[in-house]
This record gives C-alpha cells, sequence and structure tokens, in this order.
C-alpha cells in the first residue's frame, strides 16, 4: 500500500518511544500501521500520533535542557572549563547540535500532525477531537520555535516538511527575521487557543497553555527591536493572555515542592506545560537529567554526577544562603523553595532514600538523607550544594512515588516547560511593563500569591521593580531550564544591563568543606558580549546549507494554512 514521504517523520520519530506502556501519553501503534491514510481514522490513533511530541522528539534537547537554561544563566555551577558557564559556546561544543537537530525534529513532527491529521481524518470524526489535536500540535510546534529563535536568533520558518522535500528546498532554505518568527509563533498559539478545549485530560495541553504560552511570547516579544523600552502593545496583550489564565478556575498548587514529584506532579494541573517521560529498556523516551543533577551514590544505579557541579554561590545568595555556614541551625527555611531547589549541608529529607538510616553508623536513626557537606565520596561539591529538582532518587524512592521503571540515567518523572507559577510572574511584569516601579493592585496580588506560596509568614509587598521580578524569577523557576531567557529578552530592548546582571553574578567556587574548615572563596566573573546571548547554528547544519549564513529574509505569511474544523 502507498505510504507518502511526510510519513517518514513518524517512522523516524515514533519509533523513539517505546511499546508495552500503560501511560496513554506514550503508547504509540505498531510500525506496520504507519500508512497515511490508514492511520488518522480513529480518536485513539490520532491521540497516539500526538503523543510523542509529549516527548521521546524532546529527548535531545532535554539534555541541554539545564546547560543552556540554568548554566548560562548562572543557577547551575560548572566551573572555568564549562563553555556554557563562561560564555564561550562555539559551534562545535558538545550539546549544541543534539539540541538544535532536537528542535527541528519537534517541528518537524508536529508538521507531520498537522497535516496528517488535515488530509487523513475522515469528515465523520468529531471536529473536537481534530481540533484538539491539531491545536496540541500547534502548541508543541510553537513551544520549539520559542526555543529556537531565543536560542540560536533567526531560523528558517518551515511549514511544511513533506513540501520542503518534494521541492528541495529542504537544504536550501534562508533564515527568517527574529520579528517574523515571533510573528509566527504568535500566529499558530492564537489559533491553538480557539481549537483547544478548556478543559483537557490531564497533563494535556488545553486552552490556557496557549494563552498562557502566548502571554510569554508577548511579553519576550515587547523588546524585540528596541531600544531602552518595550512595546506596549505587547505588553498590553501579554497582560490580557497571562490575565485570562490568573483570573481563571487555575489555582496554584498550595504546596511547591508537589510540582516536581511523581505521585503529585506529574500530571499536576498547574503544570501547563510538561514533557512526559516514559523509562523502559529502549534508549531515548526517558527524563536522563537525575542521572546528570544528582549527588554521587545516591540513586544507586551508578549515575549522580552532580557532584562535581551544583547551585551556584549567586542562587545561593539569593535564597539568602551561605554555605560557609555550617550545620542545620544556619539553613533558611523560611522560604520552601530553597530546599525544593537546593540541598545543602544540614537538610534532612524523608523522601529521598527512605529505606536507609540517615545515620550509617546507626541503625536506629530516621531514615532518609541527612546532607553533610564533607568532601567524601558522596557530598563533595565546589559551591557547597547540590541540585533538589529532576531528582527522584533510588529504587526504594521512586517506588513510593509510583514510578515506572528507574534504571541508569532513567526515570519517568516528568519536566515542566510552562507552570502557573510562572504565568503569574508574566502578568505582574507585563502590568510593571516600562515602569520603574509599580504598586498595580492586580500585579501586586499575582506576585504576592506565587511568594505567599513558599514563604513562611510572607509580608505581601506594596511595590515591585524590574528587578524583584526578575530575582522573583529565579528563586520559582530554577532549574527549570528557563532563567537564562529572561535574560536574553533583556538583551533585546537593554543589552547593557543584561550584561552587567550576567557580569555583577559570583560564579565562583569554595575550597574546602565542612570537614577541612577554614572554607574560602575563590571569586570568579565572567562577561558575556552582546553576540553570547544567541547560541551558534552547529557547524554540520551550515555545511550542508550555507544559506543559513546569509542574512536572514521576510517570511510569506501568505504560506500558513488555516486549520481546523469550524
Amino acid at each position: 500500500m502507498k505510504q507518502y514521504k511526510y510519513i517518514f517523520w513518524m517512522l523516524a520519530l515514533l519509533s523513539v518511544v517505546p511499546t508495552g506502556c500503560g501511560d496513554e501519553f506514550l503508547n504509540r501503534p505498531p510500525q506496520d500501521a504507519y500508512v497515511a491514510e490508514e492511520w488518522f481514522k480513529t480518536e485513539s490513533q490520532i491521540n497516539a500520533t500526538v503523543n510523542a511530541l509529549y516527548g521521546g522528539v524532546w529527548f535531545d534537547f532535554q539534555r541541554s535542557f539545564i546547560n543552556i537554561g540554568d548554566v548560562m544563566a548562572g543557577n547551575e555551577h560548572k566551573g572555568a572549563d564549562n563553555p556554557f558557564y563562561t560564555f564561550n559556546v562555539n559551534a562545535t561544543t558538545s550539546g549544541i547540535s543534539e539540541a538544535y537537530n532536537s528542535l527541528w525534529m519537534a517541528v518537524g513532527y508536529a508538521n507531520s500532525v498537522l497535516e496528517g491529521v488535515t488530509k487523513y481524518a475522515p469528515a465523520s470524526l468529531d471536529k473536537a477531537v481534530v481540533n484538539r489535536a491539531l491545536g496540541e500540535a500547534l502548541v508543541w510546534k510553537s513551544m520549539a520555535y520559542f526555543y529556537l529563535v531565543r536560542s540560536f536568533g533567526p531560523v528558517p520558518i518551515i511549514e511544511s516538511n513533506s513540501e520542503s522535500i518534494t521541492d528541495g528546498s529542504a537544504v536550501r532554505l534562508y533564515r527568517n527575521t527574529t520579528a517574523d518568527i515571533y510573528e509566527y509563533i504568535v500566529r499558530m498559539l492564537t489559533r491553538a487557543g480557539e481549537l483547544l478545549p478548556q478543559e483537557n485530560l490531564p497533563g494535556r495541553i488545553n486552552r490556557y497553555t496557549a494563552y498562557g504560552l502566548l502571554a510569554k511570547v508577548y511579553l519576550t516579544r515587547s523588546g524585540v527591536g528596541q531600544i531602552g523600552t518595550r512595546k506596549q502593545a505587547d505588553l498590553d496583550k501579554a497582560k490580557e493572555y497571562a490575565g485570562m489564565v490568573v483570573n481563571s478556575s487555575l489555582k496554584l498548587e498550595p504546596v511547591y515542592w508537589n510540582l516536581f514529584r511523581i505521585s503529585t506532579g506529574n500530571r499536576n494541573p498547574e503544570n501547563l506545560l510538561s514533557w512526559h517521560w516514559q523509562s523502559a529498556e529502549a534508549w531515548g523516551s526517558q527524563n536522563a537529567m537525575q542521572a546528570d543533577l544528582a549527588v554521587q551514590n545516591l540513586t544507586g544505579f551508578g549515575d549522580g554526577w552532580g557532584t562535581w557541579s551544583g547551585p551556584s554561590i549567586n542562587l545561593q545568595q539569593l535564597f539568602g544562603e551561605d554555605a560557609t555556614r555550617i550545620g542545620a541551625g544556619n539553613r533558611v527555611t523560611n522560604d520552601s523553595r530553597r530546599k525544593s531547589t537546593m540541598m545543602m549541608d544540614g537538610d534532612f529529607y524523608t523522601d529521598l532514600q527512605r529505606d536507609k538510616p540517615s545515620d550509617p553508623t546507626n541503625a536506629n536513626s530516621p531514615k532518609g538523607l541527612k546532607v553533610t557537606w564533607d568532601g567524601g565520596s558522596q557530598f563533595q561539591s565546589p559551591t557547597g550544594a547540590w541540585a533538589r529538582k529532576h531528582i527522584v532518587g533510588n529504587a526504594k524512592d521512586n517506588e513510593a512515588e509510583g514510578g515506572g521503571l528507574i534504571a541508569f540515567m532513567k526515570t519517568d518523572l516528568s519536566t515542566h516547560l510552562l507552570r502557573l507559577g510562572d504565568v503569574y510572574l508574566i502578568y505582574a511584569e507585563a502590568i510593571l511593563g516600562n515602569n520603574a516601579t509599580t504598586s498595580d493592585a492586580e500585579a501586586l496580588k499575582a506576585l504576592n500569591a506565587v511568594r505567599a506560596r513558599s514563604i513562611a509568614n510572607h509580608v505581601a509587598l506594596t511595590q515591585f521593580n524590574f528587578n524583584d521580578i526578575l530575582n522573583e524569577r529565579r528563586r520559582e523557576l530554577a532549574y527549570e531550564g528557563d532563567n537564562w531567557f529572561d535574560y536574553v529578552r533583556l538583551n533585546y530592548y537593554k543589552p547593557d544591563e543584561a550584561i552587567a546582571l550576567l557580569a555583577a553574578q559570583e560564579r565562583g567556587n569554595y575550597n574546602g568543606n565542612a570537614a577541612t574548615l577554614p572554607i574560602t572563596l575563590a571569586s570568579r566573573h565572567y562577561t558575556p558580549t552582546s553576540g553570547d546571548f544567541l547560541l551558534p547554528v552547529p557547524e554540520g547544519d551550515l555545511l550542508k546549507n550555507p544559506n543559513l549564513n546569509a542574512e536572514p529574509v521576510a517570511y510569506d505569511f501568505s504560506k500558513m494554512k488555516t486549520l481546523g474544523r469550524d
């Protein structure tokens, strides 16, 4: 039976998602069923096709998620030989090609879904099913382009992969302008908001996902091409769409840490857009971040390389922490986000190593993980802290959380890309806009709601400025692959300020630990240039398509197709 060229995206990309999983996000059809004209016939077939957009196609970008979003932002210490940490990334830097190509895989797969559903879903199929699938694919394609334009700047806009393959233009594409890419994203998300239902199955994209992401895109775009101030029209749109989410029936999860656990976070309604992973024997569908971030010997699987990195001194200072002050009595405990983001000397976690005594020399000691910065085989650290987000723990911890298979470099903990708390902060910042400060009641209500959730005995702010919002976003979203893009959007209209903020960060390390006092600071600062706010296109891609070196061109928006059934 005839197969169509564009379906190769499904053949190549769905194959990264293993069979045998009970999770509806990750079920996929057998490989002998990928015949376009037979596949898009039922709701279950269409859902199975969309599901890969929730995980597998993003796997290689996941591996660079922290390097780009947090190492470059100064949240994660990596040391003087790490190009992301020191702003020395080039076209051959490890991880750049993988991230770039993974984002294009997401674009290509989303295009195959959009084209397949539009072309082959029968007229008898409920239009709500068709529109929902198209809306989900449009949001994921928008997310891929949002990462591409903020990370790499001008890139080609591809409306249809099959058309590019058929006409031979795939290796001759020119980049499109940054302004047009943002406009393209806005148009996709606007249509997605019209197609998506107000409520969807738990963990799936709904209308509020599109609105929240649209608010973030407008807020970011407001500085593009500007000098000193942001475009008020875009700020107004950011406020409008964020307000739709903030003033909806959605509520903040009362307990911050619940957002990041398998049992309470994987399908938490505050998490508006997430990668949902499956850990299985096959490679490429799992969450691998625990391996990179966990402290040595924590997981029991021989991974855990976070011992040699860790939350930066600058991020610790933002929480009011000082790692040189040893012991539980010196820890900052009034803001629950600190302990949820980083582990430090004296902390005790009952949900890590919950099957082991906290004191290895006393079998009767409380079970759990007691953190001791002793410089030993487990608790070494250049900064006196270790990452907490993205950490499931060992097999018993995973079992208690209701997780699936856990193994070397494998968990099924979801990765959250857009949260309601983020949209609250977007709303507050959009209202602040170009003002030096604001005491607007709606803006304060949103900002204080985020703070009050995590800060004990919270005292409501009565005004705030841009730096207040920027710092709050780091405390709220650290280790969620996002904070670097706050500096990118600031760089759009205030490059000198973005450079100065990053140059002022303490990116050094400590010499010593609790067992080898005194602890001294080896201070280091790194100053980016204006060119460092965009990552280089991988060398291999430039060789395949030299047009990527040419000046960006305007996009012909008449090529955009009207999707969905009215």
